[in-house]
């Protein structure tokens, strides 16, 4: 896939200086997602494991809130449907199709950074919970709402990767309740890395992603595999784990480069190699 060039059909898409921004664009809706834009968003993640173009992305949301979560009328309704004619096969298959997107984002090499305002709500949330990194704003609300639908907190890997972040208990009381988490708690608990101005949160996220861009994009591959990984490994195992990782990036010229502008006394230039 040509990154400089996508043109995607479901949602907006940048490209700057290696720092790829994905807005999602459906304000007059809060941004809800579709069964065709969890698709191309799943395949977008996908395709960037084979490109180099694409250094750091940054997630948001158009007119002021992040995402709404899965569309009540495009999605629901039609999953009710399913549930009506028992179509088994077909709900576990949009269930599969979602929890890919997560995958897609956890396994793709760059850095992902979601800049969050106002509603970030269900499937929302969980793009939120995907990415790497998060700056929010006071006045966002996040919440973990499948309960709310008759639904388990299980879902797209929540039960998962959201006690990692912010550790079970808090993680547990989200997901069986619902409640909007606000912005002010999001970062207390650790959920962002950052709380910032509604009018700041996309600029400050973006500056973020262009400082990582400018990094040695292999090492923070390699980063983020290995928080990835390591979740299922014991202490021994995750020190030889980074110990094989860490000798591996040693052989970038990156690594030498580094080495070569300190005794400089210059500023390293990194190429990802």
């Amino acid at each position: 896939m040509n990154f400089s060039t996508f043109k995607p059909q479901h949602f907006l898409w940048k490209l700057d200086n290696g720092v790829a921004t994905i807005t999602l664009n459906r304000p007059e809706r809060k941004n809800p997602l579709t069964f065709e834009s969890y698709a191309e968003l799943r395949e977008t993640f996908r395709a960037l494991n084979d490109t180099k173009d694409v250094k750091t992305v940054v997630i948001t949301g158009a007119g002021g809130n992040f995402c709404s979560g899965g569309d009540v009328h495009e999605i629901i309704g039609p999953l009710v449907e399913m549930r009506r004619k028992k179509d088994s096969a077909g709900l576990l298959k949009f269930t599969q199709m979602t929890g890919d997107l997560v995958k897609a984002m956890r396994g793709c090499p760059q850095p992902i950074v979601a800049a969050i305002d106002g509603v970030c709500a269900g499937a929302g949330a969980i793009l939120a919970m995907a990415s790497d990194l998060r700056y929010g704003t006071a006045q966002s609300k996040v919440a973990f709402l499948f309960v709310r639908v008759g639904l388990s907190g299980a879902d797209m890997g929540a039960c998962n990767l959201l006690p990692r972040i912010i550790g079970a208990g808090r993680a547990a009381e989200l997901l069986y309740t619902g409640r909007a988490m606000g912005g002010e708690e999001a970062e207390r608990w650790g959920f962002y890395n950052k709380l910032c101005a509604p009018e700041n949160v996309l600029q400050e996220a973006s500056t973020l992603a262009a400082s990582l861009a400018s990094g040695p994009a292999y090492a923070h591959a390699m980063t983020k595999r290995c928080i990835h990984d390591e979740w299922v490994m014991g202490v021994d195992q995750a020190i030889d784990h980074e110990a094989r990782e860490q000798a591996i990036c040693m052989e970038t010229m990156d690594f030498e480069r580094a080495y070569e502008a300190f005794v400089a006394k210059q500023k390293p230039v990194f190429k990802g190699d």
